[in-house]
């Protein structure tokens, strides 16, 4: 994409140096592309027009989000069945594996884990999903005008979706086995889940935008990724860490551990879900039966303050990841 003018050319048989008439030295006919100065565009638009222009095409968000996810299932005799099969697949998988053939002595460690899976999940999957959106969206982007930050947000609008199938499964199985959440911590689910998509959404737009100069993110990101979900209490309980960063003398490290913007959501969806934050091991052969706890015994309002952080971090982060995109996609027709 190059603004601006050619520089003239003298006119023929000109000496260096000597003024041409003004006819003379007016080029006719376009510019050879070789000859084309190259101008780096840079997006003037500031962040709060962006944050307007992303809310008056909504629609075309959803419409976006519509596209992904038929194309996702295209073909699909099962079509959106296959979203809760999986979650449902999983959580079986994790009650023999843990309880029936490990005999693990964690009660009802399968919800415990779908829990945490619930927050990562909504994570990973737009955060995958975004490092190649815009390169796979080449086409559209070069050729029509719309906020290209709504491609990375289809992602994380496909993850919702996702998300609620994943929950209404949870729901069933809970409901059928008899087991119930924290009823005066589930106020705190709509407040973690906005702290988590707004987070999501940051990292999925600078993902997006990186990617399409270093292709190599995409590798990258599978690989933070992974090593993301183990430094997530997911499988293991939060107090374990917690408690091993003590015995090695280095327990303020567990409040580092915690700036993990993931850790405090899946706590969080544990503690709801999960119904407690401790449990008593009744098979050991002892008559204490000492309790184990699994997560920090704040109330309901501790939690909302580890999340409260978490959106105002997530909002500074996303405000600055669309600055980052913005800096970024005045090139992006030349590198696609």
């Amino acid at each position: 994409m190059t603004l601006g003018a050619a520089e003239p050319l003298p006119a023929p048989g000109a000496q260096a140096g000597a003024a041409a008439p003004t006819e003379a030295r007016t080029r006719l006919g376009p510019v050879p592309a070789e000859q084309r100065p190259l101008t780096v565009v840079n997006a003037k638009i500031r962040l709060g027009q962006r944050l307007v222009d992303i809310w008056h095409h909504r629609e075309l968000l959803v419409l976006l989000t519509r596209t992904e996810l038929k194309i996702k299932y295209k073909n699909s005799v099962l079509g959106y069945l296959w979203s809760m099969l999986n979650p449902a697949l999983v959580l079986g998988i994790y009650y023999v594996a843990f309880n029936l053939i490990s005999g693990t002595h964690f009660p009802r460690f399968a919800i415990w884990l779908f829990a945490g899976l619930l927050a990562w999940n909504l994570f990973n999957n737009a955060a995958m999903g975004s490092t190649t959106v815009v390169v796979g969206k080449a086409g559209i982007v070069k050729k029509v005008a719309f906020p290209r930050e709504l491609l990375a947000l289809s992602t994380v609008g496909v993850a919702l979706v996702l998300f609620v199938i994943q929950v209404v499964v949870l729901v069933i199985i809970m409901a059928a086995f008899g087991m119930q959440p924290a009823w005066g911590y589930l106020w705190l689910l709509p407040l973690a889940i906005v702290a988590l998509t707004v987070f999501t959404s940051a990292v999925s737009i600078f993902l997006s935008a990186v990617n399409v100069y270093l292709r190599d993110t995409q590798h990258l990101t599978e690989v933070l990724l992974m090593a993301w979900f183990w430094l997530t209490p997911i499988v293991y309980s939060w107090s374990q860490m917690a408690n091993q960063l003590s015995v090695h003398g280095v327990a303020w490290a567990k409040w580092v551990y915690v700036s993990n913007p993931v850790t405090p959501v899946a706590m969080t969806f544990q503690r709801a879900i999960y119904g407690t934050s401790s449990y008593v091991d009744k098979s050991k052969a002892n008559t204490a039966h000492v309790a184990t706890h699994l997560l920090p015994s704040f109330g309901p309002w501790g939690y909302a303050a580890m999340l409260t952080v978490v959106l105002v971090v997530s909002v500074l982060l996303f405000l600055g990841a669309l600055v980052v995109f913005g800096r970024l996609e005045g090139n992006f027709a030349e590198e696609l």
